[in-house]
């Protein structure tokens, strides 16, 4: 039986702080944006939607999806009426060429792969494979909206690429769509309204204030957000008043709406976006990660899911390959310590017989924040919590 969990005791994604503005010390870096055109939406799974439209996937199609994946990535290719195919992984996360080429065939229009948690997959030979297949390339960039490999950015090498900026961005809702080889021009997009606007921005500075960051910020609104509390609970007793005021990826959903596939990212994230330097994220993300590396990668019974840190990756999280992960999976809750496990579960049907290599990693793989805005006390928390939980 596993035990309760408790409330996380540091946020498990970046929040907005004063200094998630400063720009001094850091490297510069690419991100997906610098890749090609873009188009910023309300999330990665949206952008997924609006690759697949462009293609033209359509019924009696298949789309390769990794074996190894969030279920959000399958509702957009299931919304165009085609099969997604999941094709094998490598231990090393590394598509398995041999059998994804296998299943690709008359029917199959696209190949998605992922750059696993931020870690950027030398792409040259699926690019190489899907060009002589005439299969459509999409990246897959929802752990990976900073980096570059050899020179060039994370993005650049699909004939698409999707992103997710709420993992790397303190922002409530954000994703990208870009192209570094097809024009989007026909990618057209509108406001989501004014009642999604103010819900954005004070879910954002909430989220910041429930972790007594802007302190300044929160004594000043104390006003309008009172305000805000009162007129959303006479909304919702009105029966006019819309189903959702954000798209449900905001709240962890996994589920796919195509009613925002036309609607761009709020003024507030796209703010954000072009305020918060990358750099920082990058820099900050880095050096916690190979802290939490030096600190845990060697304890008994887990291994760091990568040797080292290569140039240009700025990680998502930092995921560990655990020996008996259910057992420190449920102390790791008890204690507070909030822990991603992406692809658990994995869509249903995946299983060993499937992929051997994604039905272990999605078991065994316990990620832990690294994000910028974790404080030195965080951090320092996060670690101790994880060594009393091992041992």
């Amino acid at each position: 039986m596993s035990s309760a969990a408790t409330k996380p005791a540091i946020p498990i994604a970046p929040i907005l702080s004063g200094a998630s503005f400063r720009r001094a010390g850091f490297a510069p870096t690419a991100t997906v944006l610098d890749a090609g055109e873009a188009r910023l939406v309300t999330s990665g799974r949206i952008a997924i939607g609006l690759a697949l439209r462009e293609i033209g996937v359509g019924p009696g199609d298949t789309v390769l999806v990794p074996a190894y994946h969030s279920q959000s990535m399958v509702p957009p290719v299931l919304w165009r009426g085609a099969t997604p195919v999941f094709y094998r992984i490598r231990p090393d996360t590394a598509p398995d060429l041999i059998d994804l080429a296998h299943r690709i065939d008359g029917r199959t229009r696209a190949v998605m792969v992922t750059h696993y948690f931020g870690f950027i997959q030398d792409l040259a030979p699926l690019r190489a494979l899907c060009d002589a297949r005439g299969v459509a390339l999409i990246e897959d960039c929802a752990h990976a909206f900073i980096g570059e490999r050899e020179g060039r950015p994370v993005g650049a090498i699909g004939d698409y690429a999707i992103a997710s900026s709420m993992k790397f961005f303190p922002v409530y809702e954000g994703g990208a769509l870009v192209s570094a080889r097809r024009p989007l021009g026909t990618v057209a997009l509108r406001s989501a309204g004014p009642g999604f606007e103010a819900k954005v921005a004070l879910t954002s500075l909430e989220n910041s204030f429930s972790w007594r960051r802007l302190k300044g910020v929160q004594a000043a609104m104390w006003l309008p957000l009172k305000l805000k509390d009162g007129l959303w609970g006479a909304l919702k007793k009105r029966r006019s008043a819309p189903a959702a005021l954000a798209p449900s990826s905001s709240d962890s959903s996994y589920s796919f709406d195509p009613a925002w596939l036309d609607k761009r990212s709020s003024w507030f994230a796209r703010t954000l976006l072009a305020l918060v330097p990358a750099a920082r994220i990058a820099g900050l993300r880095r050096r916690n990660y190979a802290r939490l590396d030096a600190a845990l990668g060697s304890l008994r019974g887990m291994r760091a899911l990568y040797p080292g840190l290569p140039p240009g990756v700025c990680p998502w999280v930092y995921p560990l390959l655990v020996d008996y992960p259910e057992a420190l999976f449920d102390r790791l809750l008890a204690a507070g310590v909030p822990v991603v496990r992406f692809g658990h579960p994995l869509w249903q049907g995946v299983d060993v017989h499937t992929c051997p290599v994604s039905a272990d990693l999605s078991r065994r793989v316990l990620a832990l924040p690294c994000h910028q805005e974790l404080r030195e006390d965080e951090l320092a928390w996060l670690i101790d919590s994880v060594r009393k939980a091992a041992a």
